[in-house]
């Protein structure tokens, strides 16, 4: 097994509503090595952009607990002057908009050229402005000499997120966070993109941590896979596990909610309510509880932890055990079980 990069333990983010502390990241506990793709997937709202910010220290209002241990060193609380010689250098993140990301009245060569400067006191601007060319060469971008003189409303959608990408690889970065890179794009240029991060990945041998909600780009990227749900991990395995022997009721119902273009399908599972608000996330017993009502709530532990089901194979909750879908159980729908 490849070298441990990162390791988070016992992570917590809180933000403040009303005088209040409320945790959006819960007690997270995760690991990314050398080399290696881990996807964090789930709905929006269940924590995983507020855990790529407590990686990046990005949340100034946010209270974070627990430990960040990059290549060793605790990077959680770091003050902004020690924080800022590791980011952009030894981690960088490919942020979810780049339009946003990006500063509209700067150049995109100067962009490029800032997170350089930053790093390389040393590097002029005519070899700061050569190497942000060359950059976005390798970003796959045509006619790079010309772009770096263009802002970013001169360019495509698709080719922004692609200047995002050479400004977090400039400094040929160790750990690299990509928050949802494909959103908004089509499928052609979201294939590019991800065969971008994976080539880069494998030259740098760097981490990924992969956020998304497309469980397609997770079977196609992602070495492993943790399942997040209400600020909590719920599931985390190897990607096939996840994929063919899925244990927890929210990764089944996320899967079940996929189109399949093998076996024709009446219709989609589709998951009752919402990821509940900050504010009112239950903070006892299974989170996912009030989305599976027509399971009993015995089956549900009051204090639910990660139970290793197999080898590295872990699963909150011991509703696991009994979940099945509605139309699964034709016989206790008709002694009155609640249908989804």
């Amino acid at each position: 097994m490849s070298h441990e990069l990162l390791e988070i333990k016992n992570l917590s983010t809180s933000f403040q509503i009303d005088e209040q502390y409320y945790a959006a990241v819960d007690d997270v506990t995760l690991t990314v090595h050398e080399n290696e793709v881990l996807a964090i997937v789930g709905e929006s709202g269940s924590g995983k952009s507020a855990t790529a910010f407590s990686i990046m220290g990005l949340h100034s209002r946010g209270k974070i607990e627990g430990e960040i241990l990059f290549q060793g060193n605790d990077i959680a609380n770091l003050p902004p002057s020690k924080l800022n010689k590791i980011r952009g250098k030894d981690m960088s993140m490919i942020f979810q908009d780049p339009l946003t990301a990006l500063n509209p009245l700067m150049e995109i060569g100067d962009q490029i050229g800032e997170v350089l400067l930053l790093h390389n006191k040393n590097m002029s601007k005519s070899k700061r402005r050569e190497y942000a060319a060359e950059l976005l060469g390798r970003v796959g971008i045509p006619r790079p000499d010309r772009v770096v003189e263009q802002f970013p409303h001169e360019l495509s959608g698709g080719m922004r997120q692609r200047v995002i990408i050479a400004i977090a690889i400039a400094n040929q970065p160790k750990l690299l966070i990509a928050d949802e890179p494909t959103t908004a794009l089509d499928v052609t240029i979201q294939a590019q993109i991800l065969d971008l991060i994976r080539e880069l990945k494998d030259d740098l041998n760097s981490g990924v941590i992969l956020i998304t909600h497309d469980l397609g780009v997770v079977a196609e990227m992602a070495d492993r896979v943790a399942v997040m749900y209400a600020g909590q991990i719920v599931e985390e395995a190897d990607v096939e596990s996840i994929f063919v022997n899925p244990q927890h009721p929210y990764t089944r119902s996320l899967l079940s909610s996929i189109p399949a273009t093998e076996y024709a399908q009446d219709r989609l599972h589709v998951i009752q309510g919402i990821v509940p608000s900050l504010k009112n996330l239950p903070r006892e017993g299974c989170r996912f509880k009030e989305r599976i009502p027509w399971m009993d709530d015995s089956v549900h532990e009051d204090h639910p932890e990660l139970h290793e089901v197999s080898d590295n194979h872990f699963v909150r909750c011991t509703c696991y055990q009994h979940f099945y879908f509605p139309d699964e159980n034709k016989e206790e729908q008709a002694n009155g079980v609640t249908e989804g």
